[in-house]
């Protein structure tokens, strides 16, 4: 089952319709990162997730189930 930060990773990427490979460029993060951030084997540290949530315009709160 997947985590709450991956869900709605899943979610943002799906809304904003750019794919991986975009994303992966304007943030400059490897796309086998960023796969497995996707896939919920792994999760972006304090920094990478700040850099995610002001490149999907939320919180680090909502990517942590804090807030909706």
């Amino acid at each position: 089952m997947k985590n709450q930060f991956t869900k709605r990773l899943n979610d943002l990427i799906e809304l904003s319709g750019k794919q991986q490979i975009q994303i992966c460029k304007e943030l400059g993060i490897y796309k086998q990162k960023f796969s497995r951030w996707k896939l919920g084997k792994t999760e972006p540290n304090l920094d990478e997730l700040i850099l995610l949530a002001n490149y999907f315009k939320v919180s680090t709160d909502y990517f942590l189930g804090l807030e909706d």
